[in-house]
């Protein structure tokens, strides 16, 4: 069992064999580290085989690239404030932890 978030390195090293994965005719692992938003990106990957569309992997790397560089939680956040403020809940309240971080 890992204790912990995985470094950048592991990071990378299961994106490219979920990657490598997906193109093969498989699904996307469970526990990889990977956020939401990439594994989306694989699993549409994984959907459109076997012809995937070289679009589809470049919207993986981008995904990816976006949990690497922070892009990701960052949209994550903004959506929750969005949410908590349509409710009418007050600002500086409690707010839900990001996924994978609580």
């Amino acid at each position: 069992m890992r204790h912990g978030r995985p470094s950048t390195e592991q990071l990378r090293r299961n994106f490219d064999s979920v990657l490598t994965d997906v193109l093969s005719g498989r699904g996307v692992r469970t526990e990889t580290g990977l956020d939401t938003p990439t594994e989306n990106a694989l699993w549409a990957i994984a959907r459109a085989r076997p012809n995937a569309p070289d679009a589809l992997v470049a919207a993986a790397y981008r995904a990816f690239a976006g949990q690497l560089d922070g892009t990701n939680a960052a949209a994550w956040r903004a959506e929750m404030d969005r949410r908590i403020a349509a409710r009418g809940a007050p600002r500086g309240g409690v707010t839900a932890a990001e996924p994978g971080t609580a």
